[in-house]
């Protein structure tokens, strides 16, 4: 079993900045690509980005150059460094990585963390 964990979600102003990470815990994972995607209320999830194990990265366009992914490979961890928020960002934001354990492929999602932005 594996399991992603998310944390850093929470309400900011308009403008403002926020950290979120997702750490895989679990069964010996090898990650392929972790990355970010988002559900606003009333609207399907949605891409935020991706980045690969060798740090390669795709980001949607809404977000593009206000938000930056990052990876630990060591500590199986993905950031999202989000800045310059606004109220079409609130969303609750999930954790999604894909790999092996030993011969399994696998994706596993996170439970998702809330992103509030308002004043």
């Amino acid at each position: 079993q594996v399991q992603l964990v998310e944390s850093g979600g929470g309400l900011v102003q308009p403008g403002g900045s926020l950290r979120l990470s997702c750490a895989a815990s679990g069964s010996i994972f090898t990650i392929y690509t972790m990355g970010w995607y988002r559900q606003a209320p009333g609207k399907q999830r949605e891409l935020v980005g991706t980045i690969t194990s060798g740090g390669n990265t795709n980001y949607a366009y809404s977000v593009k150059g206000r938000f930056t992914i990052s990876r630990d490979n060591a500590k199986n961890t993905v950031y999202l460094q989000m800045n310059s928020l606004n109220a079409d960002d609130t969303a609750v934001y999930y954790c999604n990585a894909d790999g092996m354990v030993g011969y399994r492929y696998l994706e596993v999602w996170g439970q998702g963390t809330l992103v509030t932005v308002s004043s």
